[in-house]
């Protein structure tokens, strides 16, 4: 592909391509996954920590156009793109491109079924498919807690939510955890808790 050819990424040449795969797929999530477009460079975008979504360094204010955006992202490997049919950018994320800012709580024990809502509207089960984790700072020992979204796209799970979460776990087989889906979580060494 010669230089003339090459597709210039933008925000707008984004969404709009978005816009128009939503309309043939008719689907709320595009096949991304199906899309293998040239790489187009990467675009000054940034999603930071607390799920706010930058371009050019600009906060983008708009819910509809940060959910545009996270209907096309994919995650290959350590790398995060916007990716459309015609074109694949890459973007900067800080830390999870998603922040889980609720969840609700079905049944109990070990047939509860934790169901998460993403700052995007996206929901996701926590269950062996969509696991959650626990990352601890080496320094502070500080919890980051995450829950798999889709697609290797995970969400930091808020503060609220996952004190929410610690106020309903229960001890097994040596770990202070979560059940959900059939499946336990472990959050911290029961041991720690009675240090």
């Amino acid at each position: 592909m010669s230089a003339q050819d090459r597709v210039n990424p933008s925000a707008d040449s984004i969404a709009a391509s978005v816009r128009a795969a939503q309309t043939e797929s008719g689907k709320k999530l595009p096949p991304v996954h199906l899309w293998d477009p040239p790489f187009c460079g990467d675009l000054d975008m940034r999603i930071a920590r607390d799920g706010t979504w930058f371009y050019l360094g600009t906060p983008i204010g708009r819910a509809a156009l940060v959910k545009l955006f996270a209907s096309v992202l994919r995650k290959d490997g350590d790398d995060y793109f916007l990716v459309t049919p015609v074109e694949k950018v890459g973007i900067t994320v800080d830390d999870a491109p998603f922040v889980a800012t609720d969840f609700e709580v079905a049944g109990q024990g070990e047939g509860q079924v934790l169901t998460f809502t993403t700052n995007v509207g996206d929901t996701a089960i926590a269950c062996a498919d969509n696991p959650i984790r626990v990352e601890r700072d080496p320094d502070t020992g500080e919890p980051s807690p995450y829950v798999l979204i889709r697609a290797d796209l995970e969400a930091l799970i808020d503060r609220k939510s996952f004190y929410r979460l610690v106020e309903i776990g229960a001890h097994h087989d040596g770990w202070f955890g979560v059940w959900s889906g059939g499946t336990f979580f472990p959050i911290i060494p029961s041991g720690e808790l009675l240090d």
